[in-house]
């Protein structure tokens, strides 16, 4: 039983201790996602973590987040506009992707010195033009086609056309394309290479605000009101040349709701124990924020996270206290139900011991009345017998050593009887001799 205890601990214990493993899932190849969860996972088994990341590379969010809906992943990264499990609730925001639109004002003429101006100088004049969208994501045309109908604009005359990521010169080469759009986030070096071929093909871009941003955040939960600093993807010129209002839309880590509340926890608090050593090597570690622990937030933090975040974990005794002392209480009751049991069933023994005593008892008497040594030699074969059946009792369990003590208590006296009576027997027979001589 030791030995079988002894072994339970053990491998209760490697359970406990043995790091857990977390898939996660990212893409597209070589993207910065992809070496940001790379450089995690790495971090995170340099330092030894209780909770290691295990990266599936995928083709981009959609297929992430496909991924996750089938269970083949415990986390994933992703846009938080896009269609989401049902049960996805967020763990961390790596980042926040910003709305950057922009228009071209046209190169001026040979030998002129002014400045020409944009055609269009905000969102409101962008019905019966195209615009180019960077990025194929349907989520880049959805979060168009809201900025577009809370400025008042009616999405379907405003013509769409998606760019890849790797198309950015066919963009800024395309005459039909009016209006430019990118998201991400305000150093990404696709927008800043956009704007500035856009710039050196159509002129100097001239940034719309999105005025409407305070509303749309607050009828549109997954996006937010943001602000564009002046001179952010250029300095010399500024672009843009003041600060400009826009939305953003925050770029996550998920996970399901049923994900282990404890490995969720622990994640997020080495996620952040290691974002400033990471971000040495990947200065976008250093936009990884905490999700929003809020109960009416749009995307619901998990419980883990937000345990971390708030303060409020729990530590090992704290969960795990009632299960505990209702073990205990369940082994006190199985002890007290098995001792009852293991009485009930050597009662017989038990009877028999207290005839076992009894006998010995009434053997006294006999002693003291024996007339040869042949009979206290058989009363003393008969004790033997009694003592050994009596010693097997204990050895079972059915008799509690308080009984063996007044066994030992009737032996002594039966011992005293026996040798008194042997001396008397003694005395008899030498005296008897002279007395038949007599």
């Amino acid at each position: 039983m030791g030995l079988l205890f002894f072994a339970a601990g053990s491998g209760a214990l490697y359970l406990v201790l043995r790091p857990v493993t977390l898939r996660i899932a990212v893409g597209p190849p070589g993207s910065d996602d992809q070496k940001l969860i790379r450089a995690l996972a790495q971090a995170f088994a340099r330092e030894g973590s209780a909770v290691r990341l295990a990266p599936i590379a995928t083709e981009g969010t959609v297929e992430s987040i496909a991924l996750l809906a089938a269970s083949k992943t415990d986390l994933a990264v992703a846009r938080g506009d896009l269609e989401l499990p049902a049960d996805a609730e967020s763990v961390a925001i790596l980042r926040k992707n910003v709305v950057v639109l922009w228009s071209p004002s046209g190169h001026s003429p040979k030998g002129s010195r002014k400045q020409p101006a944009s055609k269009i100088k905000e969102i409101g004049e962008l019905a019966g033009h195209r615009v180019g969208v960077i990025g194929k994501t349907q989520a880049n045309v959805t979060l168009l086609r809201v900025i577009l109908t809370e400025s008042g604009v009616n999405p379907d005359k405003v013509a769409v056309t998606q760019f890849g990521t790797d198309q950015i010169a066919e963009l800024a080469r395309d005459p039909a394309i009016d209006a430019f759009m990118a998201v991400g986030p305000l150093d990404s070096k696709i927008t800043s290479d956009a704007i500035t071929a856009t710039a050196l093909a159509r002129g100097e871009p001239k940034f719309l605000a999105v005025d409407v941003s305070e509303a749309i955040a607050q009828r549109h939960p997954l996006y937010e009101s943001e602000e564009i600093p002046g001179s952010t993807f250029s300095s010399s010129p500024a672009r843009p040349d003041d600060k400009i209002e826009t939305v953003s839309v925050n770029h996550l880590i998920i996970a399901p709701k049923a994900l282990s509340e404890t490995a969720v926890g622990a994640f997020v608090r080495q996620l952040f124990a290691v974002r400033s050593l990471v971000a040495r090597e990947l200065p976008n570690a250093a936009k990884i924020e905490k999700p929003d622990t809020d109960k009416d937030a749009a995307l619901p933090a998990h419980e883990g996270a937000a345990a971390f975040i708030d303060g409020t974990e729990r530590t090992f005794l704290e969960k795990y206290s009632d299960y505990l002392w209702g073990g205990i209480l369940l082994l006190s009751v199985l002890g007290s139900t098995g001792a009852g049991l293991r009485h009930y069933l050597k009662r017989d023994e038990r009877r028999q011991n207290t005839m076992h005593r009894d006998n010995l008892v009434d053997m006294i008497g006999k002693v003291r009345q024996a007339q040869s040594l042949e009979q206290l030699a058989a009363m003393q074969c008969e004790v033997d017998g009694i003592l050994r059946e009596t010693l097997d009792g204990y050895d079972d369990g059915a008799i509690e050593e308080r009984d063996l003590s007044a066994i030992g208590l009737v032996l002594n006296e039966f011992h005293h009887a026996v040798v008194d009576r042997r001396a008397v027997i003694g005395l008899i027979a030498h005296d008897l001799p002279g007395r038949r001589a007599r």
